[in-house]
């Protein structure tokens, strides 16, 4: 039983790719689902995709590295609201993630989205975590 399912996917993915792994599977939820959508459309993540075994699913995500140095693209991945403090801000109070070269993902009453999509849409919500 995972108490706290993002920080489980951010740590499956952050292992695989320190291990230098090519692909991670990871049970799925729409939450999930969404995470990653955002990951792709950034450039954080080489694709992915959706597959339903008749339980919860899972998603299989290939991993972005560098061709010369093999350095991963993802730099970090920080949780940022979880079960126990949950972290919310309005579209004034969203911290540039490394100097505007990162990105937040934020839950939203539009769904979840970027910092940046939040902003323009005006919107606050939780902010789930931080990724360069």
């Amino acid at each position: 039983m995972v108490t706290d399912p993002i920080a489980d996917y951010l740590t499956r993915v952050r292992n695989a790719q320190m291990a230098g792994h090519r692909i991670v599977e990871i049970p799925a939820s729409n939450l999930k689902k969404r995470i990653t959508e955002i990951l792709y459309d950034q450039g954080y993540i080489l694709k992915y995709k959706f597959e339903d075994d008749n339980k919860q699913g899972l998603i299989k995500i290939a991993l972005k590295y560098d061709p010369q140095s093999k350095e991963p693209a993802i730099k970090s991945l920080e949780r940022v609201s979880r079960p126990g403090l949950r972290q919310y801000a309005s579209p004034a109070e969203f911290k540039r993630v490394k100097n505007g070269l990162g990105v937040a993902i934020v839950s939203t009453s539009h769904g979840v989205m970027t910092d940046k999509q939040a902003k323009s849409q005006n919107v606050g919500g939780e902010v789930l975590c931080y990724i360069y």
